[in-house]
């Protein structure tokens, strides 16, 4: 059994936006590498970060001091191209998750369409995961994009939840049963199934929920959160809402 599972859920930190905040000036703070340790020491169970292809916050030399300062695992998004797979097999983080990218988008607008392009995907999850790392594959809550992912061979999905936490009402609902419909599938075809964006403290509970869910990866929420609370009490405060919701 995975080892999150046993504990009930886990947390993953994406700390892209500190990146983002030291890049408005291009200077040295906050330091990602700072925030990531102190995020592992309240209870972070892994921490993500996106080197995006124009690097717009996180930086090649935060990939590499990162992969040698974690306590815990590095879970490195990125897109599907060459020069990402090749920095990836140098680096070896424990986790890659395989993300679409665009230069004009604000944060990833959607999940990858691994059916539509099943033999790029393949090719990165066979190449990724014969250098040690494991691949996840960030999609949409649909059931073709799953089955797909289990014939694309890679051993992890994590479902895109913004549309979801962008919705209301009766959206919100529907959007909910589509994550849950996917969940169930995805571990029933022995998937182990992660979910994250746009996640926060007024929505994380129903889908934390989901027994099938090992992991939620959450970001700019916590971070938000960190500058009014600091980031140790950010933290916490999102675990517990977390495994109250699995009680």
């Amino acid at each position: 059994m995975n080892v999150a599972v046993a504990a009930g859920i886990a947390l993953g930190l994406n700390i892209d936006h500190v990146a983002t905040l030291r890049q408005a000036r291009r200077g040295k703070y906050p330091d990602p590498l700072h925030a990531a340790l102190l995020a592992e020491q309240s209870g972070a169970d892994s921490i993500t970060l996106h080197l995006r292809e124009d690097r717009r916050h996180i930086q090649d030399r935060d990939v590499l001091t990162l992969r040698e300062a974690l306590q815990t695992r590095m879970n490195l998004e990125m897109a599907v191209t060459d020069e990402m797979i090749s920095f990836a097999r140098r680096v070896l983080p424990h986790d890659c998750c395989l993300v679409p990218e665009s230069r004009q988008e604000i944060t990833t607008e959607g999940g990858l369409d691994v059916a539509g392009q099943m033999q790029r995907v393949a090719a990165a999850s066979t190449a990724l995961g014969a250098a040690g790392i494991r691949v996840s594959l960030f999609i949409d809550p649909d059931a073709v994009q799953v089955e797909a992912a289990q014939r694309a061979g890679a051993p992890v999905v994590e479902l895109h939840t913004g549309t979801f936490a962008n919705a209301g009402g009766a959206a919100r609902a529907r959007e909910f049963e589509r994550l849950r419909a996917a969940a169930r599938l995805a571990a029933s075809l022995g998937l182990t199934v992660n979910a994250g964006h746009g996640l926060n403290y007024h929505n994380v509970e129903p889908i934390a929920a989901m027994p099938e869910i090992v992991e939620l990866n959450i970001g700019h929420a916590i971070i938000a959160r960190a500058i009014f609370d600091g980031l140790p009490k950010a933290v916490r405060d999102m675990k517990d809402l977390m495994r109250a919701a699995r009680r």
